[in-house]
């Protein structure tokens, strides 16, 4: 097993900026003498006084005593020149997205450095391959991908391109979590890891958005309150800025040769066009203008609460996901009667609840009207997928059109009185939870069948790097592999599009009644 770099190594980090800063900021913190480089020497000494500012705000909040200040703040030292960084044991680049500009840094450090120094890219979108391709000693150059702020974000890609030794990987990834951060080993492919499999977080939001399921307020609501995201798409795409967004989801677009599932949105390009970049131009999705009034999301008026709830189960189906529930409506006070399962039709689906008459059942891609004609039941309901069914705070519902009034009220008062915010969207396949789970699994198990990175570095990764509450195949595991499977299959029959198409190792899980995780 390799080990870390040695804590008497210099780490030498070039570019200054936000990344650049907060690396070295958290070498010098975990014991390496850091020597930071800029092309402006006044940006290096910006740097460095913010960092030991950064240290003396940590002491007061007593996560760092006095004398590890010091000894941080001693361990930093500027260079004005290129060939100071002759015996750094690792030189990580943090300078423009620019293959150019990169590899002629690179050029110029193996003419300074020793030929066992290690050569780190933080590049977040350039291949680590082409980046080393022209370099004398390639498998030298690794990628190291940390995320904004670096001090307090944990996850760091250690990227592999075709030439990378495993040895030079390997010791990164030891000495990244000699650091206090928690590494992943990934294969230099388009976006890595995170900016690739979060793809359809943002792209089935849009989606969503686009076909009026409901206001951007009320599907981050749905987001964070049912399926416990830390931000909805919308107000995060805003934090981001929709032009850094949009070409992120290009650049992955065209660097899979326009692969469907990849395909930007025109509503976002829309935004783009009018200037609409979020937060820092004052307007995106929402209004960030001084006064302006905060969109709520929508909730379903209050309705009376149902006298008895009922359950189906089809022999064989799990109740995996209908147990916290059924369990949270007994907390509430209803006797959830077991009843024979409905006549199978050869499309409906149990386990169901029902209430005065309405079927209500966990969506599977189909819209709740497609359902209700399938089974032959006008008064059906469908509900989203939830984080946890015992604790959230809002669920979201979707009413075929057959369905009537009377039986659609009896299932939002159930949950109203179950302590639910209950939320309706329109009637749109897969609802807005489950389909965005669906697909960033679908992703995720991509990823780990071409060889980008294993099962648990996704799921790692997707919390660490970007606060998702479960990792995508530990979700699907929870959810049913089966059943994620057919939610993806019937979002590709109703759209017609390559864009959902199951993945083969997902399928292979599938048939062979396996989880991603054992």
């Amino acid at each position: 097993m390799a080990q870390a770099l040695d804590k008497g190594s210099i780490v030498a980090v070039v570019g200054s900026g936000a990344m650049g800063t907060g690396i070295a900021q958290v070498a010098a913190a975990a014991g390496y003498k850091v020597v930071l480089f800029d092309a402006r020497p006044e940006a290096v000494k910006a740097s460095i006084t913010g960092i030991c500012n950064m240290y003396g705000k940590l002491a007061e909040k007593g996560k760092m005593t006095d004398e590890e200040v010091q000894a941080a703040s001693d361990r930093l030292s500027g260079a004005s020149s290129l060939a100071e960084l002759k015996d750094a044991a690792i030189v990580i680049e943090a300078i423009v997205e620019s293959l150019d500009v990169k590899r002629t840094l690179f050029a110029d450090l193996e003419g300074i450095v020793h030929d066992e120094c290690i050569l780190a890219t933080n590049t977040s979108s350039i291949s680590v391959t082409a980046i080393a391709a022209r370099l004398r000693l390639p498998q030298r150059l690794v990628g190291m991908h940390f995320f904004n702020p670096v001090p307090l974000m944990a996850l760091v890609e250690v990227i592999s391109g075709l030439a990378t030794s495993r040895g030079v990987a390997d010791t990164v990834y030891a000495t990244a979590a000699a650091w206090g951060k928690s590494p992943v080993h990934a294969k230099s492919t388009p976006g890595f890891i995170v900016n690739r499999v979060a793809r359809p977080f943002y792209a089935e939001a849009l989606r969503l958005l686009n076909e009026q399921a409901a206001s951007a307020a009320t599907l981050d609501a749905v987001m964070r309150e049912a399926g416990g995201f830390r931000m909805g798409p919308f107000e995060l795409m805003d934090l981001i800025g929709h032009d850094v967004n949009f070409s992120v989801t290009q650049s992955v677009f065209h660097a899979y040769f326009n692969d469907p599932r990849f395909t930007p949105s025109v509503l976002q390009q829309e935004m783009v066009n009018a200037g609409y970049l979020g937060r820092k131009s004052g307007r995106g999705f929402f209004d960030y203008a001084a006064g302006a009034e905060k969109e709520d999301s929508q909730a379903e008026a209050p309705q009376e609460r149902p006298d008895a709830v009922g359950l189906s189960m089809e022999p064989g189906v799990t109740g995996a996901v209908t147990a916290p529930l059924e369990e949270r409506l007994r907390a509430a006070g209803f006797k959830v009667a077991h009843r024979e399962a409905l006549p199978h039709s050869g499309e409906n689906e149990a386990p169901a609840f029902h209430c005065n008459g309405a079927a209500l059942f966990l969506t599977d891609g189909r819209s709740a009207t497609e359902r209700a004609a399938a089974n032959k039941h006008p008064d059906t309901v469908l509900y989203d997928l939830v984080l946890d069914y015992g604790s959230a705070k809002r669920i979201a519902l979707a009413r075929a059109d057959q369905c009537s009034d009377a039986a659609y009220n009896s299932v939002v008062g159930l949950f109203q009185a179950a302590g639910f915010a209950v939320t309706r969207l329109d009637d749109v396949p897969g609802m807005a939870v489950m389909r965005t789970v669906a697909m960033l699994a679908n992703e995720a198990a991509d990823a780990v069948n071409q060889g980008v990175c294993s099962a648990q570095a996704v799921d790692i990764a997707m919390q660490k790097g970007v606060n998702y509450p479960r990792g995508p195949l530990a979700w699907a595991d929870a959810v049913g592999l089966a059943h994620v499977a057919t939610v993806l299959s019937n979002l590709s029959t109703t759209y017609g599009e390559d864009r959902y198409r199951v993945s083969p190792l997902l399928r292979r899980k599938v048939a062979a009644s396996g989880n991603f995780h054992a």
